[in-house]
């Protein structure tokens, strides 16, 4: 069973989300929290797989509550925020912070459901074009080229298609490789640039100059 924390100061969206989980033999609403100021409480006493984090709230934002998570947290629930639009520079942040994907409220209850076990299954919830253009409005590269992390030529190809927002088998295509051997190259990848997940790593590559918006 995934056990699953809803964290949004709307009632009225944390009782749908809870209906459309709790509708899944698999899944289940464990807690829920109406600010980030309670996250991190709930997050040690319920020990969730999963947290639904709104990216706005009063007090302490989504922001904030995925960076606490994330750094006092080990291991820490992966994080999804939900957002009214993508290409809001508070997403962007909160991927910075540590979440592994994110959800708009307009999701359809499948794409939730999906997004939940995509994320469980150490998978990333990655979005290319929104990802893209959150990055080309940050304008120049923010960290240091990777050129000192150590990236064999295949891993940074892999990387690269990452970048694109391609899963695995469809990396193990494009490469005419096997899906293991693929598995093993991005572990090097999240390894090499100590990313949490494959959002982190995809980050880094666009603020390093690795890879570019355009």
């Amino acid at each position: 069973m995934v056990k699953v924390l809803l964290v949004d100061d709307e009632e009225l969206i944390r009782a749908g989300l809870r209906a459309i989980i709790n509708a899944e033999d698999d899944l289940e609403v464990v807690g829920e929290a109406e600010d980030g100021a309670a996250v991190l409480s709930s997050v040690t006493a319920l020990a969730p797989d999963v947290v639904l984090m709104d990216v706005r709230m009063p007090v302490v934002d989504g922001i904030q509550a995925t960076r606490h998570i994330v750094e006092r947290m080990d291991p820490a629930p992966k994080i999804i925020v939900v957002t009214t639009f993508e290409n809001d520079d508070y997403v962007y942040d909160a991927l910075r912070a540590g979440a592994s994907g994110f959800l708009l409220k307009r999701a359809r209850p499948a794409e939730i459901v999906r997004a939940i076990r995509v994320v469980v299954a150490g998978e990333s919830l990655l979005f290319p074009a929104a990802i893209r253009t959150l990055a080309a409005n940050r304008g120049q590269p923010q960290r240091p080229a990777l050129a000192d992390a150590g990236l064999t030529e295949r891993e940074a190809e892999v990387l690269r298609l990452m970048a694109t927002g391609l899963s695995n088998v469809e990396i193990s295509t494009e490469l005419f490789v096997s899906v293991q051997t693929v598995k093993t190259h991005v572990g090097n990848v999240l390894a090499k640039l100590q990313a949490r997940d494959r959002t982190q790593a995809v980050i880094t590559a666009y603020e390093s100059g690795f890879v570019t918006p355009h």
